[in-house]
């Protein structure tokens, strides 16, 4: 082979290795959109861990995202819904606030062109089984065993047969309403006296409407021993709902969710008994993950159960580094 050949040879190799090496680089989402709603408020407790692990996963996979907050407002989600699919994305996570039935015909047109849709935090049972082929799976919490999950925990703070307790919680909302029934029913089973009130969705959008109604239902029900809600934004007021009302640490016990800054506070000085942790991080990965499994790969949905366990005053110092990091 003459000397020319030989380089023109291996100039070719090395072409085709770095065309290799190119092709192995590019990210498996390269060139996906996908809309996600986040639920809450930009960086509110309940939702910036959700936020964190959804973009490092786009950041990680190369997928566009476009982000959607709806401060808990199930028709602030259909609506969202619409502008995502008028979009035509490739993917799309909603919530399931607004009920399979409110959803249903919206999510089999988006289907219909193509769009894969997945769900996140509140399931949709129906439209899971309808879709799942088509790649809609759920990240999030079996939320009646989440919110049975809590009341256990705050039994194991000495509550008994005969007491008094309330759980505050969005009763009315389809499905999103198993969380606060499981930790209702367990209660109640244990023989606790239960009063459920329902939260209004003003105070469902912003938590701290709920400080003077929960302030005055204690100063009405002095025999009150226990309070539970699987409502993120209430859990954070809880600690300050108790001061108002003249409660020291322990006088009534709190099962709440999720890790905001506030509920921190709360279980470190003890006026918070338990918080379900429910993995906000991986309510934002997995979905970016379904997303891109799904429309490179045509696999289906896939379910993931987040619910994890709960945080208690003795096991939250741990985690307090990555709180802050947006990450737990």
């Amino acid at each position: 082979m003459s000397m020319t050949r030989k380089l023109l040879a291996g100039a070719a190799a090395a072409a085709m290795m770095a065309n290799a090496g190119a092709a192995s680089a590019e990210m498996i989402g390269e060139g996906l959109t996908m809309y996600m709603q986040m639920g809450g408020n930009p960086g509110d407790g309940a939702t910036l861990a959700r936020q964190t692990g959804a973009a490092q996963a786009a950041e990680a996979f190369g997928v566009d995202l476009k982000e959607q907050f709806s401060a808990w407002a199930p028709e602030t989600m259909i609506n969202q819904f619409k502008e995502a699919v008028a979009a035509k994305p490739d993917c799309i996570e909603i919530m399931g606030h607004p009920g399979g039935t409110a959803f249903h015909d919206l999510v089999k047109d988006a289907v219909d062109q193509g769009i894969v849709v997945t769900v996140g935090n509140s399931p949709m049972t129906e439209l899971q089984a309808e879709f799942g082929p088509m790649g809609m799976g759920y990240a999030g919490v079996d939320l009646y065993a989440g919110g049975s999950l809590t009341a256990n925990a705050m039994l194991s703070h000495g509550l008994k047969a005969g007491d008094e307790a309330m759980v505050y919680g969005v009763f009315s909302q389809a499905e999103r309403g198993q969380s606060e029934k499981g930790l209702a029913d367990t209660l109640e089973k244990a023989g606790l006296k239960v009063d459920r009130l329902e939260i209004t969705q003003e105070a469902n959008s912003d938590a701290s409407l709920a400080v003077p109604v929960l302030a005055a239902y204690i100063q009405a029900h002095p025999d009150l021993k226990a309070i539970g809600t699987q409502h993120g934004g209430i859990t954070s007021v809880l600690a300050e709902v108790l001061k108002k009302a003249g409660k020291e640490p322990g006088d009534i016990i709190v099962g709440g969710i999720d890790l905001a800054p506030a509920t921190i506070d709360g279980l470190e000085s003890g006026y918070v008994s338990a918080t379900l942790d429910q993995l906000l991080y991986l309510q934002g990965f997995m979905p970016v993950v379904q997303c891109v499994m799904s429309k490179k790969y045509k696999m289906p949905g896939l379910s993931l159960n987040t619910g994890a366990g709960t945080v208690t005053p003795d096991t939250i110092g741990g985690l307090v580094d990555l709180i802050d990091e947006g990450i737990r």
